[in-house]
């Protein structure tokens, strides 16, 4: 019944009148070109075909197979367009798919990196993204038979990875602040700044449960403890849902991969799936109400996520009760045939993705053809197809592109990338800051006149930003110097001292002379995940480690097999801290290194992590005690590799014959400029709500100076009927204390296990609550539930 674009609209006309009379003005008609119009005539007529049938059932009873396979490819979009100056056009292979078989959504079209070979110039900025994706949306709606819109889908783990776009901090940054409201804040400036240039589609945030620093993805992460990570998710989730659709990733147990190896299979049961790797997500899909996850590369017991029916069917939509679109990660339905080697061809793959719950493929614009020949030889059925293709229509409506895909390219310009923007990137930045030793050397006073600011993440700004961000306009980052040159409080001299990994790359000598000059030295190491040009890259985007001497150590495909500070820089900080000057030691980190010298021999140590772009603003302000530091660590900090996995649920175990078993520092600390005294521990079960409990706690600042505390609760089962965690983290609240003052903080608490006959359930018996600034260190009290 569908012709071209301008028949069609005609036909509609002539439907709308004869079978509901409703009248046409000419000039409406005429204007077959406006969306807005062309969607509400198109519903119109679908919904008058039949009173039983909703929109999306009629205009899926409309659509062909290589329409309906063709909403369940999303390949790579980024070499969709082409740009001279000012001119911008799309590219054949882009318009050629959309005659083929046309697409329901792209990936990564405004993506900007080394990967892309798109640079600032070469990249769109804001208004030219807005500007490009509309032309996209126009030729969707009016050059293809049913005119369906495209899903813009985007990187957004930290930012929006685009040119002109805000810097956030990356995950395990983000998780150092302890703070959903900061981090619902954050993600609705990420999600507007995805929506504002015309996509609908944000990735992040990444939930795996990381538990092996040696992973390559770390840095994305919120950390080692489903807890935090729940909480945090849901609240990044809600912010990015007011203006898109966030995607979780990556499902499931993605974040402790046999030997740390990206990718590689996770080796755990299905009791501790569900209790540990699984719970973030549950609450980001039920609270948080997410609209996609995304599944991950690894097999669990053999079982490729991508392919895994129990997982995408039976615990996210029947248990979890999830209504959205499942993608795949990049190319991941085609390692299930081509590395898994579970699938003997990718029509074979396709189908065991589809059939297990995988709705889109991202990457993979064949992933259509495969699906449309799986039908033919019968190993999946139209309606495997129709169910995929519902969840993607459906979400196109909920998100009102049927009602207008356009955006206002004004707009974009004017609202992306903001001072006001920047600012919450930093406020995020200092509420991330971990202090994790102090002796007495901060907050800078007046008798600091002259500082020396040396090591290879001082002045880079690549190396203070992480994996997936774009190419940066210098002017808009602040790095390390920077901050501390504009604070403007002491005379500053700077050296380089070394490189992360290239050993050639040193001049110790000249970092030692200027620090012997100094009154107190700020040495900023650690490592980097900022890709560069010269860098190779596997078919899924991750770096590939080659003879390439790079300062990056970090970041996706880049996994260690230890954790030492590469290049010279454990001969820097050991000259360095022989000049018996003050020395203020600064991580600049995607996973936890080796921190071991810098614990013992510096004054102060402080992690932030990859701060983002105003990490640089965030340093001098803690320095110079212009913000009291509170971040608490979101992952534990391993004395040595031969630990791994060391987090602080482990059941309790015995020391190493060479050291102790226990992390250097554990999860949840971080010191601050002033102190806190916890007391009134009271711990009351709740009649009226069986199996769960009340607990008050008194917390005051008994230091010198106002402070945030973050009041962490833990509780340990001490009898279970699958064998508990030594403690687990149950409550949390960053709160503001001034100097002197008290507060009370509540939580109420309701312990469960899993257990694989039970599912998730209350077991009486007794249970030790603490309460304090750590996992380590608390006050606590024992209650008997019955």
């Amino acid at each position: 019944m569908f012709g071209k674009p301008a028949n069609l609209f005609q036909r509609i006309c002539n439907s709308l009148e004869s079978k509901r009379g409703f009248q046409i003005p000419t000039s409406q008609r005429a204007d077959y070109k406006s969306a807005r119009t062309f969607a509400f005539l198109l519903l119109a007529l679908l919904c008058s075909c039949s009173q039983k049938q909703d929109p999306i059932e009629s205009l899926l009873s409309q659509m062909t197979i290589e329409e309906k396979c063709g909403q369940l490819s999303c390949p790579i979009g980024f070499n969709f367009y082409g740009k001279d100056s000012d001119s911008l056009w799309l590219a054949e292979d882009f318009i050629g798919m959309m005659d083929t078989m046309p697409l329901g959504s792209c990936w990564a079209v405004l993506r900007a990196d080394p990967w892309s070979r798109k640079t600032v110039e070469t990249g769109l900025h804001p208004r030219e993204s807005a500007r490009l994706l509309n032309m996209m949306q126009r030729h969707a709606v009016e050059n293809t038979r049913l005119g369906i819109p495209l899903l813009f889908c985007e990187e957004t783990p930290h930012g929006h990875m685009a040119v002109g776009t805000t810097v956030f901090p990356t995950g395990i940054g983000q998780a150092s602040t302890w703070d959903w409201e900061l981090l619902r804040q954050m993600g609705e400036v990420m999600g507007r700044e995805v929506r504002l240039q015309g996509a609908q589609v944000g990735y992040g945030p990444v939930l795996d449960i990381a538990r092996d620093p040696r992973w390559s993805r770390v840095e994305e992460t919120l950390g080692e403890d489903p807890y935090l990570s729940g909480i945090l998710g849901e609240h990044i989730v809600k912010g990015m849902q007011e203006n898109v659709c966030a995607t979780l990733k990556h499902l499931a147990a993605y974040g402790i991969p046999q030997g740390g190896h990206n990718a590689a299979t996770a080796d755990v049961g299905p009791n501790r799936l569900m209790m540990d790797y699984l719970p973030a997500f549950e609450r980001a899909v039920k609270f948080g109400l997410a609209k996609s996850v995304m599944t991950s590369y690894n097999t669990i017991d053999g079982v490729p996520c991508s392919a895994n029916k129990w997982l995408l069917q039976g615990v996210l939509r029947n248990s979890w009760n999830f209504k959205g679109v499942v993608f795949s990660d990049l190319n991941a339905v085609n390692a299930i045939y081509a590395t898994q080697h579970v699938a003997t061809d990718p029509t074979e793959a396709a189908a065991l993705a589809l059939k297990a719950g995988v709705d889109i493929d991202l990457g993979g614009y064949n992933y259509g053809a495969f699906l449309k020949e799986a039908l033919q030889c019968g190993l999946v059925t139209e309606k495997d197809i129709d169910r995929a293709v519902r969840h993607v229509l459906q979400l196109k409506f909920n998100l009102g592109l049927f009602d207008n895909p356009y955006v206002d390219e004004a707009l974009a310009e004017a609202e992306v990338g903001t001072e006001e923007n920047a600012q919450l990137a930093k406020q995020v930045a200092l509420e991330s800051a971990v202090l994790l030793k102090n002796d007495d050397v901060l907050p800078f006073g007046e008798q600091i006149k002259k500082v020396a600011v040396i090591g290879p993440n001082a002045d880079n700004m690549y190396n203070q930003l992480g994996d997936y961000t774009a190419p940066q306009d210098p002017d808009r980052i602040v790095t390390m110097l920077e901050g501390i040159l504009e604070k403007g409080r002491a005379e500053v001299t700077y050296a380089k001292g070394c490189a992360v990994r290239d050993e050639n790359d040193a001049n110790i000598d000249e970092a030692v002379k200027i620090a012997k000059a100094a009154d107190v030295v700020v040495m900023v190491v650690g490592g980097s995940s900022a890709r560069d040009f010269k860098t190779s890259y596997e078919e899924m985007g991750a770096a590939i480690v080659d003879e390439h001497l790079s300062d990056m150590d970090c970041g996706e495909g880049y996994d260690r097999s230890t954790l030492k500070l590469l290049g010279k820089q454990e001969e820097l900080i050991q000259r360095i801290y022989a000049t018996g000057k003050p020395v203020v030691t600064v991580y600049i980190q995607g996973r936890p290194l080796d921190m071991n010298l810098a614990a013992v021999q510096s004054n102060a140590l402080l992690t932030l992590w990859y701060p983002g772009m105003e990490g640089g603003s965030a340093l001098a302000d803690i320095l110079w005690g212009d913000y009291n530091p509170a971040g608490r660590l979101p992952i534990s900090i391993p004395r040595s590799v031969g630990q791994i996995p060391v987090y602080y649920s482990q059941p309790a175990t015995g020391d190493y014959v060479e050291e102790s078993a226990k992390p250097l520092y554990p999860f949840g600390y971080g010191l601050s400029y002033t102190q806190f005294e916890y007391s009134d521990l009271r711990v009351d079960e709740l009649t009226e709500r069986p199996g769960c409990f009340e607990v008050l706690c008194t917390v005051k600042n008994v230091g010198p100076c106002d402070g945030d505390e973050v009041v962490q609760l833990y509780v340990r089962d001490e009898v279970a009927s699958i064998a508990p965690a030594s403690n687990l983290l149950k409550g949390f609240q960053r709160v503001h204390i001034n100097k002197g003052e008290s507060k009370t903080v509540n939580f109420t608490v309701v312990p469960k296990v899993y257990s694989q006959e039970k599912g998730w359930h209350f077991e009486p018996g007794d249970f030790t609550i603490m309460v304090g600034g750590s996992s380590v260190e608390h006050i606590s009290q024992t209650l008997t539930l019955r």
